[in-house]
């Protein structure tokens, strides 16, 4: 063959070559050309060949290398011949005119193209380019299609869709591995080999010889031009240079594969032949160029970190099996004394730089490591080194194209992919160290998805070249590089460790291209069987995966707000998604038969010991670390989602997978400690952490990474309840949500671990977890079409939805059979509308009627809901459907959506609703409910009765009469129920029950019950927890106790170990005993609850007294929709037909309060009247509450300010609910979202607008409407204006009397008055500094005058200029208006004179400087700063304290003034304010006299019987306001 003769004239023992003469390189080229293919035609040419040979030495002398390129750009800089790379045109010159033998090289080029075998398209393209891909056609995901294969395809009604390519690609058409052949177009359909023509011997014969010397050049060159770094990083530009030099080379080979078929066989042989390269690439020869070539060769391999195997023998460095590079947890242990080092290894130093610089990294025992994948690389061919170098000189765009559009040729495409796998982890150092790794990770994948998408490929490599062992070692060094130590659970002591998600490797996704090759192999079935079935493989993947379990921990800021709010949380989920849930997709996709039941078993083993490993290094035993979260945990949700696979598809029973009771419990807490954070960040309590946390909140439900987080979650949590105790389990709950002393009957009590503002919202987040909990049947049963009609519901109910978002979450793709079916079973499409404007709206899926009616399922929507608004829309939706279709004119609660049946496996979560610890809560909640304890919200006693529901609906079948026993004696709160089935514990009766209170609580006062629980005592010994796990009955024991707050147990009370760091700051108050009558069941409760929310006495009659045959179909149409009272009508109508004996003790409950009437029908009119009737009713109950609440202020007040001993005197009601004490008041601030009182450290401020205002001054003595003048001689302005007058007389004054006389004398402020107004919002001094800072640095163009201290509110956006900051204190102010008084007006006056003989002074707390004090002083200037120095300053000698206690007090005034005018002349009455003057003004009455106050308000409260006194309240507010404020400036120029 020419090609061996080729090598046989360059390799051996050679004689000395002929020189051509000189004149020779002159020829003709096409005349040499012509000549050397006639000598190497010739049966003997090996002649022909050493001529051949010395030519190409010259043309292509490696002795030229690049720098005699940049010296042919200099002389043509200097103005000398040639040009730049002259020499390499001409070098290229010669090679086309060899390559066609003499002949022209464009008739060579298309007779060539006339012998294309090739069947496959492998049309390379790069980014942008428009591209297509058809799914109907695709056996790979990964499948494209140029636009001319497309259209001469037949893809009439396939589901395909036309993209722009991010990457890059190639044509995949004529590829059987990839495609089905019936999506071939027709030029590239499948050809017979007799319709292939022979390619004659002499055309490419000249190419066997010329290509081999070529592409060493081209090596040559690539070796000459890579200068390494001392820092490893090669230069940008230098690259950049070589490859710009290189590019007419590169291109000329890239014209070659073009040719077809017959040219890349040639290039193939000659890539691949490891003669040739061995022979003019080993440097062995005396060519001194050839020997500095290999040996910077050398130098690039080495500090690559790469080195020949002989190298790593010499050292003694043996070469692991592919099984053993494991890095399991018990390897940790000797690596534990390099925890807190930093690494000091070649690829990781270059990170140095990036890190956060706050928490060092750590590395694993690097004798662990096989060195064989990591470090030893050997190049046998042409096409090894070449890749080698496009590696290192980091993928250039024509190096990539050039090796892509040879794939077309099989032989090729299993050698590349062959070498690509052998520089797998050089790829992986490379990318590391780019600057450019998202450039260079695009080409990475360009390349790898041409090569992996195939699965005859895919299997080969994995079988020849441990294909998955390179790539999973890789990945697991990579991220070793970001190693830190982890500080969950146990900081200190803590044995794990977990990528730093500050790195760039996981903030710019360095790690995606290998990871989605990963997942490409992944999606082979036959790969994929192979890696479930290496044990090796899969201990080693889950010690990958546990580098992310625990990462990116938050920890709870409980004083200070966070200062920097970190975002690596993006790449904290965008890893998890990525790097484990989309592998572990991948893998489950082959588990789907019984057959494969041995590979979820090897998951679910090696995934069990991960854990338990994990549980060791951080020292969990069974209580979370507090103030911790961490949203990522992938080895849970790994082991959740294959048990899910094995019971759905696999048959295997789901016992013989799971763990002992004790790694149930540990598996449990955190996935429950994440619901229970989410709650807590829904309630502010992670306010001080920043919005980031409520980032992660939202994408830990987002629907791109629901199904990879929070639903293998939930689906965990229902597989641990299903096998737990379930009062274990329900005390676990309310426990981790921190509402357990919230579960108590008293009217009173102390929540040592959380504040009395977060325990409604918590006790509402713990509800809806557990009806999320029982409800949901994603993995318990449902079908996949019931799934993907459950998420499309959800969505459609939220909003509208377009066809590409009807179902974001199932994975299902649109346009599918079953996404078309579900969505035209479920929605109605809405046809594009053209809108006012001309553009056209995109069409929309609406809800059909019959969804609303039977499938609106709230919970499925809380679940998928990111934001809270979500589910009040569906809500409103669900409101305005019944409205519209007549099924309910109210307001509806959320409708109960009957459940799909349970699995088998799973009937074990039923006996969460059948446990006595559940059935307390319930029955605590409702009692407190209808006793109306603060803290429960409507929507608690929603969930409350939903889970009631839940349980009849999931109840034993129906019990014998004689099962069920009447009540025994009465029980103490020890002994709750006399069983766990809960259509029996509903009628039973609960008499008394023992609380621990406070002891300044009503119930201590009551008189106690002696005889209470004796008996009780002794049956809670005998209630046999004895068999339960001996930590089950510790919490058991635990939760009870604080529920039922016995004083035999409460000495017994052992907290965790861990339950210390909860405890809220202070003593704890002083506890006692108080025994409760209760008397009450669940079903009297209920009964009760049904008149409370009617608001009827005795509204409840059981419907089945009227129609007997309401007891056999019970599924009645008005019971679907409705409200609370609704609800309970449905509960008591199935707790009556699940026992006889319910059914008659809800007969005689209702005997009791009434006689057995029916209800009287009433008509559509009527009923609209008693709802009116109805809602004044409830008016009136609220109004009476609000004012027993102010009667107890006004008690407290006058106890504490005025010493009054006769509180008979002031309040002539009798106060049933007052307080103890009054109230601070309490702010909330706008910015940071806290509440809290106004302290003088830390002032709060109400956002107010101030403005000067000429309005008083236009005021006129003659009421007679003014006309619009006429004439020159009418005035615009008549001299009987209220300013007018003013300046008349305080001009008078001042020519008779001294200036401060007559400062004191007169108001001013008729003209340029300042008029303050708010919006109402409050917000910390402080926090307003900083937002004011914000705005300053804000580039974006603003419509107002921060440097004026302008702003807009930060809640309403209305505009303002100041803060007015508020006086610490009782919130009692705005309730001493509506004060009643027996003093007459006459004493009341009486009293003020007297008070204005007293002299007084300011507390030290504001004569002292503090920050409230600093801040008031600070609005005194704004408010002089609003208005001309000419309408403040009056005074002969400017700047005078009598001036500006002439300005202070004429400010009140004008307010007052304008308040008055805003009110319509009343000052009691009329509209609502907007001024907060007021506020200020009580800031100084509080501050000098408080007692002043209650004197003004009984002022007032006269006032309000005449409107006519207005003048008389104005002037004494006024006169005491002119006295407190001459004091207090006269104190203040003291100082």
């Amino acid at each position: 063959m020419a090609a061996a003769a080729a090598a046989a004239a360059v390799g051996g023992p050679q004689p000395p070559q002929p020189e051509l003469p000189a004149p020779g390189l002159s020829l003709d080229k096409a005349a040499t050309a012509a000549h050397l293919k006639a000598a190497l035609s010739r049966p003997d040419n090996r002649a022909g060949a050493e001529e051949l040979q010395a030519l190409l030495e010259r043309v292509l002398s490696a002795e030229r290398p690049l720098t005699a390129a940049a010296d042919g750009e200099e002389a043509a800089a200097a103005g000398g011949g040639g040009g730049p790379g002259a020499a390499e045109e001409e070098a290229l010159e010669w090679c086309k005119c060899l390559l066609a033998g003499g002949g022209g090289y464009d008739e060579f080029c298309a007779a060539v193209r006339a012998y294309d075998p090739a069947a496959l398209c492998g049309l390379v393209w790069t980014a942008n380019f428009v591209a297509y891909r058809c799914r109907t056609c695709g056996i790979s995901p990964c499948m494209s299609l140029c636009a001319e294969c497309f259209h001469q395809g037949d893809h009439t009604g396939h589901d395909f869709n036309m993209f722009r390519s991010q990457a890059g690609g190639a044509c995949d058409c004529g590829d059987s591995n990839v495609m089905r052949e019936s999506g071939f177009c027709k030029r590239h359909q499948i050809k017979s080999s007799s319709n292939i023509p022979c390619v004659p011997k002499d055309l490419l014969m000249m190419s066997e010889f010329v290509l081999p010397r070529f592409i060493f050049c081209l090596i040559q060159y690539l070796r000459e031009g890579y200068n390494e770094p001392a820092a490893d990083v090669p230069s940008e530009k230098d690259l950049n240079k070589v490859l710009q030099l290189l590019e007419p080379q590169i291109s000329f080979l890239e014209d070659l594969t073009k040719m077809g078929g017959a040219m890349r066989s040639v290039l193939t042989q000659v890539l691949t032949n490891q003669q040739n390269y061995k022979d003019l690439t080993s440097g062995l020869g005396e060519n001194a160029c050839a020997k500095k070539s290999h040996e910077k060769y050398l130098i690039a391999l080495k500090s690559s970190g790469l080195t020949y195997p002989e190298d790593k023998l010499v050292y003694g460095v043996q070469e692991p099996s592919a099984g053993t590079s494991t890095l399991a947890v018990q390897g940790f242990a000797g690596a534990a004394g390099t925890f807190g080092q930093l690494d000091s290894s070649d690829e990781e130093d270059q990170d140095g730089s990036q890190g956060l610089g706050k928490r060092k990294r750590v590395k694993l025992s690097g004798s662990t490591k096989d060195q064989s994948i990591m470090d030893v690389l050997k190049h046998k061919s042409f096409l090894e080194e070449l890749l080698f170098w496009t590696i290192k000189y980091e993928f250039p765009q024509k190096m990539v194209t050039f090796l892509l559009n040879m794939l077309p040729d099989q032989e090729y495409k299993v050698a590349f992919t062959k070498t690509f796998v052998q520089h797998y982890a050089f790829i992986m150092k490379t990318l590391k160290k780019s600057h450019e790794s998202d450039t260079m990770s695009n080409r990475i994948v360009h390349i790898s998805v041409q090569l992996f998408s195939n699965e005859e490929l895919a299997r080969q490599v994995t079988e020849e070249c441990q294909l998955l062992d390179i790539m999973v070692t890789v990945l697991l060094y990579m991220m070793e590089s970001c190693l830190i130590k982890s500080e969950l659970q146990d900081e200190e002591n803590s044995l794990h460790v977990v990528v730093n998600c500050g790195e760039a490797l996981l903030k710019n996704n360095t790690y995606w291209p290998l990871v989605s090759d990963f997942i490409n192999i992944l999606s082979h079935q036959s790969v994929a069987k192979r890696f479930l079935e290496d044990h090796g493989l899969l201990v080693t993947w889950m010690n990958f995966v546990s580098f992310f379990q625990g990462m990116n921990l938050n920890k709870r800021e409980l004083n200070e707000h966070v200062e920097f709010e970190s975002q690596t949380y993006y790449a904290a989920f965008a890893a998890e998604l990525e790097a484990c849930a989309q592998p572990m997709w991948g893998l489950l996709s082959h588990c789907k038969v019984r057959e494969t039941q041995e590979y979820t078993r090897n998951v679910v083993r090696y995934c069990l010991e991960a854990l338990q490993d994990w549980f060791d290094a951080i020292n969990f035993v069974d209580e979370p670390a507090p103030n911790q979260v961490t949203f990522h945990l992938p080895l849970h949700r790994y082991y959740a989602m294959f048990l899910s696979k094995a019971v759905k598809c696999q048959e295997l029973d789901l016992d013989s997978v799971l763990p002992d009771q004790e790694m149930l419990m540990k598996l449990m807490i955190h996935p429950l400690q994440i619901q229970a954070s989410l709650a807590e960040i829904h309630s502010n309590m992670w306010v001080r952490n920043g919005l980031q946390i409520k980032g992660q909140a939202m994408t830990y439900v987002q629907s791109h990474f629901c199904n990879s987080m929070i639903d293998p979650d939930i689906y965990l949590l229902q597989v641990c309840a299903s096998r737990l105790d379930p009062d274990y389990f329900i005390s676990s709950v309310f426990e981790r949500f921190k509402v357990v002393d919230l579960l108590t009957m008293a009217s009173q009590h102390q929540n040592t671990v959380l504040d009395a503002e977060h325990e409604r919202s918590m006790l509402e987040g713990a509800l809806t977890f557990l009806v999320i909990l029982l409800s949901l049947r994603l993995h318990l049963g449902m079908s996949d079409d019931e799934i993907l009609r459950a998420e499309m519901v959800a969505q459609l109910c939220m909003n509208d939805r377009t066809h590409k978002n009807p179902n974001p979450k199932s994975g299902i793709i649109p346009g599918s059979y079953s996404f078309e079916s579900v969505l035209s079973a479920v929605a109605d499409f809405k046809a594009p509308v053209f809108e006012p404007g001309g553009s056209m709206q995109q069409g929309m899926y609406t809800p059909k009627a019959e969804v609303w009616d039977q499938e609106f399922d709230p919970v499925m929507v809380i679940l998928r809901t990111v934001y809270r608004r979500d589910v009040q829309s569906a809500m409103d939706r669900y409101t305005a459907f019944l409205k519209q279709s007549g099924k309910f004119p109210g307001n509806p609660w959320p409708p109960y959506k009957k459940r799909t049946p349970l699995h088998p496996s799973y009937k074990g979560l039923m006996r969460l609703l059948h446990c006595k610890t559940l059935h307390i809560v319930l029955f605590t909640l409702l009692y407190k409910i209808l006793m109306d304890h603060q803290n429960l919200s409507e929507h608690v006693l929603c969930m409350v009765l939903y889970l009631i529901e839940l349980g009849l609906e999931n109840s034993a079948e129906e019990e014998s009469d004689e099962e069920a026993s009447v009540c025994g004696p009465e029980r103490c709160h020890d002994s709750w129920f006399p069983g766990s089935n809960l259509v029996s514990n509903m009628r039973h009766f609960i008499n008394y029950v023992r609380v621990r209170v406070p002891e300044t609580a009503p119930e201590v006062k009551r008189d106690s019950l002696a005889s209470t629980s004796s008996d009780s005592l002794s049956s809670l010994q005998n209630s046999g927890t004895a068999q339960v796990f001996s930590l089950v009955a510790e919490r058991r024991k635990k939760f009870q106790e604080i529920i039922n707050r016995s004083s035999s147990e409460a000495n017994q009370v052992v907290r965790p170990k861990t339950s210390s760091k909860w405890s809220a700051p202070g003593s704890a108050p002083q506890l006692t005993t108080a025994i409760l009558e209760i008397k009450e069941s669940i079903l009297s409760l209920l009964i009760k609850l049904h008149h409370k929310l009617s608001g009827k006495q005795n509204s409840y009659y059981p419907p089945w007294l009227d129609d007997i045959e309401i007891l056999i179909q019970p599924e009645i149409p008005k019971y679907n929709h409705g409200d609370g009272i609704t609800a309970v009508e449905r509960i008591l109508l199935k707790a009556a037909l699940q026992s006889r004996m319910n059914k008659r003790i809800i007969e005689e409950i209702c005997r009791k309060v009434t006689p057995p009437v029916p209800p009287k029908k009433i008509t559509a009119a009527e009923k609209k009247t008693l709802d009116k009737e109805e809602r004044r009713q409830k008016a009136r109950e609220r109004q009476q509450k609000l004012l027993a609440e102010f009667a107890s202020r006004q008690k407290s007040f006058m106890e504490t300010a005025m010493d009054v001993d006769s509180p008979e005197n002031d309040i002539p009601m009798e106060i049933t609910t007052a307080e103890p004490q009054v109230s601070e008041a309490v702010y909330d601030c706008v910015i940071c979202g806290q509440s809290g009182p106004s302290s003088e450290d830390r002032p709060t401020g109400l956002v107010v607008l101030l403005q000067a205002s000429s309005v008083l001054g236009q005021c006129r003595d003659n009421i007679e409407p003014k006309k619009l003048p006429i004439t020159e001689e009418e005035q615009i302005y008549p001299w009987d204006t209220c300013a007018a007058v003013h300046d008349v007389r305080l001009s008078l004054l001042q020519r008779y009397f001294k200036d401060s006389s007559c400062l004191l004398a007169v108001s001013i402020g008729w003209e340029g008055g300042v008029y303050v107004q708010t919006c109402g919002h409050t917000l910390h001094i402080d926090c307003h500094k900083s937002y004011m800072e914000s705005l300053r640095n804000d580039q974006v163009l603003q419509g107002f005058s921060v440097d004026k201290g302008e702003f807009t509110c930060p809640l309403c956006r209305q505009f303002a200029n100041s803060v007015l900051p508020c006086y610490p204190g009782s919130n009692v102010e705005s309730n001493l208006w509506q004060r009643p008084s027996n003093k007459s007006i006459q004493d009341l006056i009486k009293e003020v004179e007297e008070l204005q003989g007293r002299p007084g002074a300011f507390p030290v707390s504001i004569s002292s400087e503090t920050n409230l004090s600093k801040e008031m002083e600070s609005v005194m200037k704004d408010i002089k700063n609003t208005t001309q120095k000419k309408y403040r300053d009056y005074s002969k000698t400017p700047g005078s304290p009598d001036n500006d206690f002439l300005f202070m007090y004429s400010v009140a005034r004008t307010n007052l003034e304008l308040e008055l005018i805003h009110r319509g002349g009343n000052l009691c009455s009329g509209g609502a304010s907007t001024s907060p003057y007021d506020l200020l003004l009580f800031n100084y009455l509080h501050i000098s006299y408080p007692n002043v106050e209650y004197i003004l308000c009984c002022i007032k409260s006269h006032c309000c019987a005449s409107p006519n006194s207005n003048l008389i309240y104005l002037f004494i507010y006024l006169f005491i306001f002119k006295k407190i404020l001459f004091i207090y400036l006269t104190e203040r120029d003291s100082q």
